[in-house]
C-alpha cells in the first residue's frame, strides 16, 4: 500500500535510520525499495502529489543520507543488481542539478576512503550517462518557471570549477573524465543536446530560457577553457545553422543572453574559431547593434586596443560588420577611427610597429568592403585622413613604418581617386608588403568561404589569391593591360615597329682621366656628361692607387666629393661618391676626419648630407680596423673572420648582426681534419685614429644650430650619429682610447634614454652594446661602477616596458652580455 502524503517525510527518516543501524539485507533493501517508489518509473510508484513533494523538499536530505551512512558492511548485504536498482539509480534518474550538487560536495568534504570512491565512481557515471545535459535542461526550465537565483548561481560555479575541484581533490589519482581537455568538450556536446531539447520544446509551442545555458558558455571562457568548448560547439553550430532558421534564432540567443562581464571572451573566441565572416554572421546575428559591450569589443577593443589576431580574424570581424545593412555603419565608424589613430604622429611615435601594422591591415580591409556610394559620401574625409596619416608615416625613422604608409595612402588614394593619377610610392616588395597589397582585394573577389586563410596561420602564403586578371593589378610596375586583350585594345603609337638596332655599335668610347687632378677639374667644371660620368667610375680605384698623390690635395678632393650634385644620370651615383670620399679618408684619414667631423656640426648643410658623413666616417673606421696581410695585394674577404659590412643606407639594421659575428668570433670550434687558413694579421690602423673620428661628433649633439638641431626635429640624424658612433666604439676594441670613448657615450647614452622617437632608443642600446663588448670589464666595473649599475636598470626598464619590440630585444640582449661579464669577473681568482 502506498504511504499517505503527510508520511513522505516519515518514510525518509526511517529509510535513513535503517541504513544507519541495519545489517539485514533485506530490510534495507525494502526500505530503499519504499523511497523507490517515490523517484517515479516503477510498477508502484506513489501517486504525483507526493512525488512531487520528495523530489521538491526531501531528495537531497536523502541522498545525503545514503552517501553519509555509506559503508562496504551493508553495501555487500546488495547484490549487483540491486545495487544498480536500488542505489546507482538515485543518482542517475532523481533530479540532476540535486544529485550534482550532493556529489560534488560530498567530495568536497569526505577524505579518502571506501565512501571517497563510491561517490567518484558516481560522478563519472552521472557524467557518462548525460547527467550535465539534464542538469541544464531542468535548470533551463526552472528558470523560465522563475527558479531560485542563489540555488542557480551555485549550480553555475559547481558545472565550471568541476575539474578544479576534482583536481585539488584527488590530485594524482585523478580520472580521465575529470581532465578539462576531456571534461569541457564533453560539457559542450551536452550543451547541444540541451540545445536541441530547447529547439524541440519551441517547435511545440512551449516556452524554455536558455540563459543558463549562455551562463554556462560565459563562465567557462572566461574561466580560460574557450578552446576546449569552443572547438566543439562552434562546428556543430556551424552545420545546425544552415539551414534551420530556429537554430539561428537559438544560436543568436544564446550569445546575447550571456552576461556582460563574459561576452567579450565568448566573441572573441567565435570570431577566432568562425572559418568566414559569414559563418560568424550566421552565427551571431545582429549582437553588435543589440549589446552595446558587444560592440566596445568588436569595434574598439579588437581593433584599436590590442594588436595580438591574426590576419584571419580581422577578416572575419570586419567582414561580418559589412555583411548586413544594420552593421555597415559600423564599418564606416571603424574606418574612421582606425585612419584617425594611424594619422596621429603619437602613435606613430609610441606605437610599436606591431601594431602599426595590424591597424594598417584592418584599414586596408574596410577599404575593400567599401561601396561606390559610401566612398563617395566620406571621399573628402579620407583624403584628409589620408594626408594627415601619410605625412606622420614619411617623417619616421623607421623604414618599416614608412612603407606602412605608403601602402595604406596607395590604397585610400586608389578608392577615392576617380579620374586622374593615383599616388604611387617606390619601396620594397617583400612578403609583408605582398600581404598587405592582397587584402585590398579580399572582399571584391568575393572568395568563398575556404579560401580564407586558416585562424591559426598568418604567413602571407595563406591570403587570398587573385581569381580575375581583371580584378586588379598589384604590381603596378607590370603591364595594366590583361593578356587576352594585349592585342585588341592597342593605343595607335603601340602600332609604331621598333628599329632593330641590335648591331649598331658605339662611335666613340670616353677615355677617363688617369689623374687625380684631372678628376677635380672635371667634377668642377666640366660641361661634359660623358667625362664626367667617366670620371665617378674610376675616381676610387685612382684614390687608391695614387695615394701620395691623394694626400697633396686631400682636402680640396674630400670639399668637392661632399658638395658634389649629380648632373646626369648615373645608375649607383651616390654609392660611387661614398665610396670615393671613403677612399680618400683612408688615404688621408687625420685631416679629412677632422674636416668632415667639423662639417657635421656646420651651418647650410643637408640632412642628406650629414647622414653621408656619419656613413662614410663608419666605413673608413671598419676599413682601417682591419688587418692587412704585409707584402699581399689581396683584397679582404673571407679570410677574415671579423670581417664585418657596415651598410651606408642603415647601419641600424646591421647591428645586431654585427655582434651575433662579434660573439661567434669570441666561440672557441674544434677543426676537424681541415687546417684552418690562417687570417690575415697586421697593425690596427684605426688604434690611433679613434679618438679622431669619435670625440668631435659626440661634443655638440645638444648645440642647436639655425638649420640643424639634433634635440628637436631632426632626431632622424640624432638616430644615425648615436648608431654611427656606437660602430666606432665598437672598432675602437682594444684601443688607449677605447675607455675614454665608452664613459663619453655611456654619458651620451644616459643623456638621451628617455627620448621619444624608437629609432633614437635603438642607437643608444647599440651603443650600450658596443661598450660592453669593445671595453674590458674590468674597466667597466672599476672605472663606471655607478654608471654600470643606473645602465642596468635602466635595461631592465626598457626590457619590460619599452612599446618597440627591438628596443625590447636590444636591452635583453645588453643585459645577458652584462650578466656574462659578471660571472666571468667572479671565475677570476683573487
Amino acid at each position: 500500500m502506498d504511504p499517505e502524503p503527510f508520511e513522505v517525510g516519515h518514510a525518509v527518516q526511517e529509510a535513513i535510520n535503517i541504513l544507519s543501524s541495519s545489517r539485514n539485507g533485506v530490510q534495507i533493501s525494502e526500505a530503499l525499495g519504499t523511497i523507490k517508489c517515490y523517484l517515479g518509473g516503477t510498477e508502484n510508484q506513489a501517486p504525483l502529489k507526493e512525488r512531487e513533494e520528495f523530489t521538491r523538499v526531501h531528495f537531497s536530505a536523502f541522498l545525503r543520507g545514503l552517501v553519509s551512512n555509506l559503508s562496504p558492511d551493508w553495501i555487500e548485504l546488495l547484490t549487483s543488481d540491486q545495487q544498480k536498482e536500488l542505489w546507482d539509480s538515485f543518482f542517475l534518474e532523481g533530479p540532476a542539478d540535486q544529485v550534482f550538487l550532493v556529489l560534488l560536495d560530498s567530495i568536497i568534504s569526505t577524505g579518502p576512503s571506501f565512501r571517497l570512491m563510491k561517490v567518484i565512481s558516481i560522478l563519472e557515471q552521472f557524467l557518462q550517462t548525460g547527467g550535465m545535459s539534464a542538469l541544464m535542461w531542468e535548470v533551463c526550465h526552472q528558470q523560465a518557471q522563475a527558479g531560485l537565483p542563489t540555488f542557480q548561481e551555485t549550480l553555475l560555479n559547481k558545472v565550471v570549477c568541476l575539474p578544479d575541484h576534482l583536481c585539488n581533490k584527488l590530485q594524482g589519482n585523478n580520472l580521465p573524465i575529470f581532465f578539462p581537455q576531456n571534461y569541457f568538450p564533453l560539457l559542450a556536446t551536452e550543451i547541444i543536446q540541451v540545445l536541441q531539447r530547447i529547439s524541440d520544446s519551441l517547435r511545440g509551442g512551449l516556452d524554455c530560457s536558455i540563459s543558463f545555458v549562455s551562463q554556462v558558455l560565459g563562465k567557462v571562457c572566461v574561466h580560460g577553457r574557450r578552446e576546449e568548448i569552443l572547438n566543439v560547439l562552434v562546428p556543430r553550430l556551424m552545420d545546425l545553422t544552415k539551414v534551420d532558421c530556429i537554430w539561428q534564432r537559438m544560436c543568436w540567443r544564446l550569445v546575447e543572453c550571456v552576461p556582460d562581464r563574459w561576452i567579450e571572451a565568448v566573441v572573441c573566441g567565435f570570431i577566432q574559431k568562425a572559418p568566414g565572416a559569414d559563418v560568424l554572421s550566421r552565427l551571431l546575428g545582429n549582437l553588435v547593434v543589440k549589446n552595446k559591450k558587444a560592440q566596445f569589443v568588436v569595434t574598439q577593443k579588437l581593433l584599436l586596443l590590442q594588436y595580438s589576431y591574426v590576419t584571419a580574424v580581422l577578416q572575419n570581424l570586419l567582414g561580418y560588420l559589412a555583411l548586413d545593412s544594420l552593421r555597415r555603419s559600423l564599418l564606416i565608424k571603424v574606418l574612421k577611427e582606425l585612419l584617425e589613430t594611424w594619422g596621429s604622429s603619437s602613435a606613430v611615435k609610441h606605437s610599436p610597429v606591431e601594431q602599426q601594422l595590424y591597424v594598417s591591415k584592418a584599414i586596408l580591409i574596410c577599404l575593400s568592403h567599401l561601396k561606390e556610394p559610401e566612398i563617395e559620401s566620406n571621399g573628402q574625409e579620407l583624403l584628409t585622413s589620408m594626408m594627415g596619416g601619410m605625412k606622420c608615416h614619411l617623417d619616421s625613422n623607421l623604414p618599416r613604418v614608412r612603407r606602412l604608409g605608403m601602402i595604406v595612402a596607395e590604397s585610400i588614394s586608389s578608392r577615392i581617386t576617380t579620374d586622374g593619377p593615383c599616388l604611387k610610392f617606390q619601396y620594397e616588395d617583400d612578403d609583408e608588403t605582398r600581404e598587405l597589397k592582397s587584402l585590398q582585394q579580399t572582399a571584391r573577389l568575393q572568395l568563398p568561404v575556404t579560401d580564407l586563410p586558416n585562424a591559426g596561420n598568418d604567413s602571407p602564403s595563406a591570403t587570398p589569391k587573385a581569381v580575375s586578371k581583371r580584378s586588379g593589378n598589384p604590381h603596378p610596375a607590370a603591364s595594366a593591360v590583361p593578356e587576352e586583350e594585349s592585342d585588341l585594345e592597342l593605343d595607335s603609337d603601340d602600332d609604331l615597329i621598333p628599329y632593330d638596332m641590335s648591331e649598331d655599335k658605339e662611335l666613340r668610347k670616353m677615355k677617363a682621366p688617369v689623374y687625380i687632378r684631372d678628376c677635380i677639374e672635371v667634377l668642377t667644371g666640366s660641361e661634359d656628361m660623358d667625362k664626367w660620368e667617366a670620371t665617378m667610375k674610376v675616381l676610387e680605384s685612382l684614390i687608391r692607387r695614387n695615394s701620395a698623390t691623394t694626400r697633396e690635395v686631400s682636402m680640396e678632393l674630400a670639399k668637392v666629393l661632399l658638395h658634389l650634385e649629380e648632373k646626369t644620370y648615373i645608375e649607383g651615383f651616390m654609392e660611387l661618391r661614398k665610396r670615393a670620399l671613403v677612399a680618400v679618408t683612408i688615404t688621408d684619414p687625420v685631416p679629412v676626419v677632422q674636416y668632415l667631423t667639423s662639417q657635421f656640426y656646420s651651418l647650410n648643410y643637408s640632412l642628406c648630407q650629414r647622414m653621408d658623413i656619419l656613413d662614410v666616417l663608419a666605413l673608413a673606421a671598419q676599413e682601417l680596423s682591419q688587418p692587412q696581410a704585409s707584402g699581399k695585394n689581396k683584397p679582404r674577404s673571407t679570410q677574415s673572420p671579423c670581417t664585418l659590412t657596415v651598410p651606408c643606407s642603415d647601419s641600424s639594421q646591421n647591428w645586431r648582426r654585427i655582434v651575433d659575428e662579434r660573439i661567434k668570433s669570441k666561440t672557441h670550434r674544434l677543426a676537424k681534419s681541415q687546417s684552418l687558413v690562417e687570417p690575415a694579421c697586421g697593425p690596427n690602423k684605426f688604434s690611433s685614429l679613434a679618438g679622431h673620428f669619435f670625440f668631435p661628433l659626440i661634443q655638440n649633439f645638444d648645440r642647436p644650430l639655425v638649420t640643424f638641431d639634433l634635440l628637436g626635429d631632426d632626431h632622424l640624424v640624432l638616430g644615425r650619429l648615436a648608431h654611427t658612433l656606437a660602430i666606432l666604439m665598437y672598432f675602437a676594441i682594444h684601443t688607449v682610447a677605447a675607455a675614454a670613448m665608452g664613459k663619453s657615450l655611456l654619458e651620451f647614452v644616459w643623456a638621451l634614454r628617455f627620448h621619444t622617437d624608437s629609432y633614437v632608443r635603438q642607437g643608444l642600446l647599440s651603443a650600450v652594446s658596443s661598450i660592453l663588448l669593445s671595453i674590458p670589464s674590468e674597466r667597466l666595473l672599476e672605472d663606471m661602477t655607478d654608471e654600470f649599475l643606473e645602465t642596468q636598470s635602466w635595461l631592465a626598464d626598457v626590457a619590460e616596458k619599452d612599446p618597440d619590440g627591438d628596443c625590447r630585444r636590444l636591452a635583453w640582449q645588453n643585459l645577458l652580455l652584462m650578466e656574462n661579464l659578471l660571472k666571468k669577473l667572479r671565475s677570476v681568482p683573487s
